[in-house]
């Protein structure tokens, strides 16, 4: 099982400072990198270019300011420029990145977000990593970036991201879902243990999490559900392991949440 430790991340505390190659020119960069399993990328941000961080094959872990995404292949993030992040790869990954001029795009997301990837975006990318660069817009390979960049304005957002809380009390919770995710202590349960009112609890959840206990653990388990799915393990195995009464109850609320039962998000 992974255990990712709970980071806050400031302003003051965007780690290394990445800067790329490609001058102000260039609108689009993109890199190929494969990673081994547990391969940790340390704190950084890129200053001057947006990226979208594309696992054409693995599950990436990613930690952005008080949040994690759980990206598994075929899947993407999307990171502003200056953005401090740090990166788990989860078995074997293929890692494909765009590096995009802020310049080059008139509205993007102003925060972290996984996203989808059409497979025409993903059949682009593959072929972008081959451009040489600098490239001329009135190429073969500007239009190739421009349609790039034209793809990149639909892309749907996906319920990958678990919001992690700034509270003390509500923290102890945190790692605690993250080491036994199958635990199933009530609201009352916490609150006696942090000697608080379960009112109190609630509150905290809202005010920094923006969703119930119950949603919060829930997103918690599904995300791990993702990590362990993803490198193999099979379904009754992990629906058991995160503390779902059968495999099919795990299903159900799979697909409540993602759309798809866990076998299709996989295809």
């Amino acid at each position: 099982m992974v255990i990712h430790s709970l980071e806050k991340d400031t302003p003051l505390r965007a780690g290394k400072r990445r800067p790329l190659p490609a001058g102000p020119e260039t609108a689009v960069y993109c890199k190929a990198r494969d990673y081994s399993a547990d391969t940790v990328i340390p704190l950084h941000h890129h200053p001057d270019r947006h990226q979208l961080v594309y696992a054409e094959s693995g599950v990436l872990v990613v930690r952005a300011g008080m949040g994690r995404w759980v990206v598994p292949s075929t899947r993407a993030i999307w990171m502003p420029a200056g953005t401090g992040h740090q990166v788990h790869c989860i078995g074997l990954v293929q890692m494909r990145s765009l590096y995009i001029s802020p310049a080059a795009m008139s509205q993007p997301a102003a925060g972290p977000s996984a996203v989808s990837i059409t497979p025409l975006l993903a059949a682009l990318i593959r072929t972008a990593v081959t451009v040489k660069q600098p490239y001329r817009e009135d190429s073969r390979d500007g239009r190739l970036m421009r349609l790039i960049l034209d793809e990149m304005q639909t892309l749907p957002v996906l319920p990958l991201h678990l919001p992690e809380p700034s509270d003390k009390r509500l923290r102890m919770i945190a790692r605690q879902l993250e080491r036994r995710p199958d635990d199933a202590s009530t609201l009352q349960d916490w609150a006696a243990r942090l000697k608080v009112d379960v009112k109190t609890i609630q509150r905290l959840c809202a005010r920094e999490l923006g969703m119930t206990f119950g949603q919060w653990r829930q997103q918690a388990r599904l995300l791990r559900a993702l990590e362990r799915l993803a490198i193999g393990e099979k379904v009754i195995d992990v629906a058991l392991a995160l503390g779902y009464e059968s495999p099919s109850a795990f299903t159900t609320m799979f697909k409540r949440r993602f759309g798809l039962t866990p076998s299709q998000f996989f295809r």
